[in-house]
């Protein structure tokens, strides 16, 4: 009786004695702690507590009743969309786009940092890594700029180009076959050079014994980077692969509102536009907050894909 009454007691201590190592952790990493709290709050703040929102998306959602007392409604506004023939071209437009920006964009990064890590002259590769750098500290309102004086029809440099060869001006942001090759190409222009940051950094963490051994053996700088510098990194590329593959449905928002018109909404309307027309334009908020919701599950819903076949092809994962 006495052995049961103890080991019944047993739970009680250990508790206590892992709180007490939490509260001395605490204690003595407080500093740490207390940088990261700011981070914290913003999550609270702008990611975790807008959740209570969702709700709209299953509502009748009426700005003077608020969202506690609008009626329930299913999913009424989840039928709406998919029979919403703009909807649906915005999810077909989505993926084309972020499709393309993952197949064209993602691999140039891993060649810039392999480019960079072949350069011996120093200041010669601080030079250029500033160079490819600094289109991603541009804000999108003057990279808007940028794209819409080049490509102008009567002033633009790729107009004038053309003009010179004899051709006539094309009013490119104007034709909805040329808004998505022009979108595409801007945004690896801005990122590729500040994406080659993370693959920098894993090539700077390769052992340098492995690159003396395979000079030893004869090895060519391209045998080194193609069997020593590409398998090192590897693990890293498949982690950014899975991040682009969970983003696929998040296309750059504000650089398409500042490019996209009427004229080339069949190739430039996206989800994130298409909310923000239905919800900000249209008052429309328990549609455009369906729409959210399902663009949120889907990213969930692929980077967990995504991440799980990585773990079993190549033993790497997120989690």
């Amino acid at each position: 009786m006495e052995d049961i009454n103890h080991s019944l007691s047993t739970p009680e201590p250990m508790l206590l004695v892992k709180s007490r190592r939490v509260v001395k952790h605490l204690r003595k990493e407080w500093q740490l702690y207390l940088m990261l709290l700011p981070t914290i709050i913003w999550f609270i703040v702008f990611l975790y507590k807008p959740m209570y929102g969702l709700q709209i998306a299953f509502k009748d959602y009426s700005v003077f009743k608020g969202i506690t007392s609008s009626p329930w409604v299913g999913l009424e506004h989840f039928y709406t969309l998919f029979n919403n023939d703009q909807f649906i071209r915005a999810i077909q437009n989505t993926v084309m786009i972020s499709g393309a920006s993952l197949i064209f964009g993602f691999p140039i990064p891993i060649i810039l940092a392999l480019m960079f890590n072949e350069i011996i002259n120093p200041k010669f590769k601080k030079t250029a890594q500033t160079i490819v750098y600094l289109p991603h500290f541009i804000s999108a309102v003057i990279i808007a700029g940028i794209v819409i004086t080049a490509f102008a029809p009567s002033t633009g440099v790729i107009n004038l180009m053309l003009n010179a060869m004899g051709f006539d001006s094309v009013y490119f942001l104007t034709k909805p076959e040329w808004f998505r090759t022009i979108f595409v190409g801007t945004g690896i222009w801005q990122e590729a050079g500040f994406g080659s940051i993370v693959f920098l950094a894993a090539v700077a963490g390769v052992s340098p014994s492995l690159y003396e051994s395979a000079v030893v053996d004869g090895a060519s700088r391209f045998q080194m980077m193609y069997k020593i510098t590409i398998p090192c990194i590897l693990p890293t590329i498949l982690i950014m692969l899975i991040i682009k593959i969970g983003n696929i449905l998040e296309v750059g928002f504000e650089m398409i509102i500042m490019l996209y018109q009427p004229a080339t909404y069949e190739t430039a309307d996206v989800i994130s536009t298409f909310i923000y027309r239905q919800g900000l334009q249209a008052a429309q908020y328990d549609l455009a907050a369906a729409a959210g919701l399902f663009n949120a599950v889907i990213a969930f819903l692929l980077v967990i894909t995504a991440n799980t076949i990585s773990k079993r092809v190549s033993k790497t994962s997120l989690w």
